[in-house]
């Protein structure tokens, strides 16, 4: 079996790597939940702990995790609620050992918000509002765009290409996803004022909630994109529920941000790429032996019919009305 990169970091590599950079650990080590990269809370001798993230290898550029931590700390520097890179005593907050590039964390507590309440969503669109004010003050350079043709058309063509379907589903998601691919690009045409630097993977796992107030953290995603992309996955229930939802979010938003409502034809759209882009995502990661640990259903039969019968939903929400703001 072939070495994955992430064999080599074991818990002796993760201490040594933390103390290269001035801390003094006291062997107490968790690991957390995270799978794209690997995520440690790492005791340190009087003080409290640190969150330790190793990148994965070959996935982002100096230049690109950089730009997110300066992000971060430009929204941590407005005064909004988002857990930022420590800075080492050099000032940089990106280090490498052993061929593995590092961040440190503050460690901080909470748990998910509650989404069916509507002072939650009201909350979470002001921070929102907040975060976007921010995001529209300067471009990224470096970061990636959230494309159709990333999101959607690659991801198509990689689990096509690499045989992950079961054989007699091939035609169906062929035709499906070239469908959905044609209504996507006819709608999802974004102008550039309506683009801006959004978390970009904004649901309710990275967000920590205490004492009242949204803690965002994991800017790992962070993508030039729509606002829309930071709103829409706190969204669920039905279609008047979703309204609702909507609306509370978009009065806090607006508190701080203007929200452009013809953004919410493109709703379906975001959802659709996210929905092809997660399974090859998992495709793409199989190789990682901590993702058919953890993913177990994944890759099945049963898998892939109701991946295929997901999509064929979201044709149908496709050519849906789009929601109102209430």
């Amino acid at each position: 079996m072939n070495e994955h990169p992430y064999d080599r970091l074991d818990p002796d590599m993760v201490i040594a790597a933390v103390e290269s950079v001035g801390y003094l650990c006291d062997a107490r080590l968790l690991a957390l939940n995270s799978y794209e990269n690997r995520v440690y809370q790492v005791g340190i001798e009087d003080g409290e702990p640190l969150i330790a993230k190793f990148y994965r290898p070959q996935r982002w550029s100096d230049a690109q995790i950089l730009e997110e931590h300066a992000f971060s700390r430009e929204l941590a520097d407005a005064d909004i609620s988002v857990v930022a890179p420590l800075a080492a005593q050099g000032g940089g907050t990106l280090h490498e050992y052993e061929g593995f590039r590092f961040t440190l964390f503050p460690r901080r507590g909470g748990y998910p918000p509650e989404l069916d309440n509507p002072d939650s969503q009201l909350v979470l669109g002001r921070t929102l509002g907040r975060m976007h004010t921010v995001g529209r003050a300067a471009p990224f350079r470096e970061r990636q765009a959230l494309t159709v043709e990333r999101m959607l058309d690659d991801s198509r063509a990689f689990l096509l290409e690499n045989d992950f379907l079961p054989a007699d589903l091939v035609p169906a998601y062929e035709s499906l996803t070239r469908d959905l691919s044609d209504r996507v690009h006819a709608s999802y045409r974004p102008a550039n004022g309506n683009l801006l630097r959004v978390h970009g993977d904004c649901h309710v796992g990275n967000i920590l909630w205490r004492d009242d107030t949204a803690h965002f953290v994991d800017l790992d995603d962070c993508v030039t994109a729509p606002a829309l992309q930071d709103l829409w996955m706190f969204l669920s229930g039905e279609r008047f529920e979703r309204e609702m939802q909507l609306s509370e979010l978009i009065e806090g938003y607006s508190e701080f941000a203007d929200f452009d409502a013809a953004e919410l034809n493109w709703l379906e759209s975001l959802r659709t790429m996210r929905l092809v882009h997660y399974a090859a995502w998992l495709a793409r990661r199989w190789s990682d032996p901590a993702f058919p640990r953890s993913f177990t259903w994944f890759n099945t039969e049963r898998y892939w019919a109701d991946h295929v019968l997901e999509l064929r939903e979201q044709l149908a929400a496709l050519q849906e009305e789009p929601l109102r703001l209430l």
